[in-house]
């Protein structure tokens, strides 16, 4: 801009009829005129770019409601989103209100409307439960978002609770899983006949293996409502589908339903049908009466972590190259495979050196599988709520080398060093077998994903009752009383 025009031609006229003249007086007038008006100027700009920008924000937000609201309008869903948000907010307001934490929004394939047809394109509910710790002579029960969290329905956890977990049905279960031991006659006749109950009395849709199915098919076509999966990808996909898993067998049953779940995993009900079970306290004779009660909830369940492991080859050139993840319930065992030599590992525990195992090899057991190869091997029985990692030595090159329990919370990490004379092999509950090289590593951490087992009475009296059934636990003859007696 030109400010000396303006300036000249102001100081030009008269003033009160006081000529102005003087050229040092006019410049000095001049200038301050120029500063002070370049000043207002630039004062002005900068109180109006604030308001400029305040409005152009204001006009953003009303065009975006403005579409928002004919959307709405246009499909015809106004009262309907009005209803649905009015209904979070209370189903919000309940959770965050009461005890306990809620699954809510949880999708499925389709939803139904009040004629029960399928209507496409909404959110179907799978069903919906509360989780709530309870304490014998506590009756108010805590609420912790930090332990144990919900997405869409799937139990994930940070960290655990030392008391007894209740499971609260908020909506009814509509789809079973059932999957048994195979080559087992009995098993196969309690099967058909669970089928048929939970379909006639409860209403239920069933998922069996694609084994089952067959045998089922074989017996009578009256199976054909049965549904199945074909491949890895649908079984990926079960636990959005699925709200309860119904186990006929022992132990190595449950064992295998976990291994079908990857990622998150529905309540399981685990009936004993094996010859030796620490994880199945249900009956098989009763099972209408367990499956009608656990259907009508509540139920006390108990959260069995699992452990996430790697595998992380040597010739790997960065963290994208790793084996896994690879998730066990019982416990991951390196050991010495068919050599005659003994097994050197070097152990780690987040990046502090622990030890170098000589021997047999190493258990790296779950709580929930402290009763299985941890125990045989020396280690601990330990509660399966209890939080930890067992670290268990098999067959050591020392009598100092006792077992050890540690937070759940670490990251393991046990290699096999360059100078090992062989190689050594892991197992994952029992099954994959993986060798290790020298230079290879494996990784174990907690895994963020339970499985939820049901308790016939609660988690306590579950597993004692499990060793001293199972196991016999310090079981004698009670001391006669006929000898002499101090005086």
């Amino acid at each position: 801009m030109n400010w000396r025009g303006p300036a000249i031609s102001f100081w030009n006229i008269k003033i009160v009829g006081i000529p102005l003249s003087g050229y040092n007086f006019y410049e000095k007038l001049e200038s301050w005129w120029t500063q002070s008006s370049l000043c207002n100027a630039m004062g002005m700009i900068r109180f109006m770019l604030p308001c400029l920008f305040c409005l152009e924000n204001c006009k953003e937000r009303d065009r975006k409601i403005s579409e928002e609201q004919s959307h709405r309008e246009n499909n015809g869903d106004d009262e309907r989103t009005e209803n649905l948000a009015s209904r979070s907010n209370e189903q919000s307001e309940q959770c965050c209100g009461s005890n306990g934490i809620c699954s809510h929004e949880v999708l499925r394939d389709g939803d139904r409307d009040s004629a029960s047809k399928v209507v496409p394109n909404k959110c179907a509910r799978k069903a919906s439960f509360k989780l709530s710790w309870c304490c014998k002579g506590d009756q108010s029960d805590q609420h912790k978002h930090d332990i144990v969290s919900f997405e869409r329905g799937n139990i994930t956890t940070a960290e655990r609770s030392s008391k007894q977990i209740s499971l609260k049905w908020e909506s009814q279960p509509q789809t079973v899983i059932i999957l048994t031991k195979p080559n087992s006659t009995s098993v196969r006749i309690l099967c058909a006949e669970m089928v048929r109950w939970l379909r006639e009395q409860k209403k239920l849709d069933i998922y069996v293996e694609p084994r089952v199915r067959a045998e089922l098919l074989t017996e009578s076509s009256y199976y054909n409502f049965v549904h199945t999966w074909k491949g890895e990808t649908e079984i990926m996909l079960l636990h959005t589908k699925v709200d309860l898993v119904v186990t006929l067998g022992g132990d190595g049953t449950v064992l295998w339903a976990a291994s079908m779940f990857k990622g998150p995993v529905p309540p399981v009900v685990p009936f004993s049908l094996g010859s030796l079970g620490f994880m199945t306290p249900f009956h098989s004779e009763r099972y209408q009466e367990y499956l009608d009660s656990i259907l009508k909830g509540p139920i006390s369940i108990t959260l069995r972590h699992r452990l996430q492991c790697h595998v992380i080859r040597e010739a790997a050139k960065n963290e994208y190259e790793t084996e896994g993840p690879i998730l066990v319930l019982n416990e991951v065992t390196i050991d010495r495979g068919i050599s005659s030599y003994l097994t050197n590992l070097e152990c780690y525990c987040d990046n502090s050196f622990v030890t170098c195992v000589q021997g047999d090899g190493l258990i790296l057991s779950t709580t929930s599988g402290s009763t299985a190869y941890s125990l045989a091997a020396g280690g601990s029985m330990v509660h399966p709520q209890v939080p930890g990692i067992l670290f268990t030595p098999i067959c050591p090159h020392s009598l100092s080398f006792r077992p050890l329990i540690l937070p759940e919370h670490v990251t393991l990490r046990v290699q096999v060093p360059f100078n090992s004379r062989s190689h050594a092999w892991a197992s994952f509950d029992g099954k994959d077998r993986k060798r290790l090289a020298a230079g290879d590593a494996l990784v174990c951490s907690m895994a963020p994903w339970p499985v939820p087992t049901a308790c016939q009475v609660d988690s306590t009296s579950d597993f004692l009752n499990s060793i001293h059934d199972g196991l016999h636990w310090n079981l004698r003859k009670t001391q006669s009383f006929d000898g002499p007696r101090d005086a």
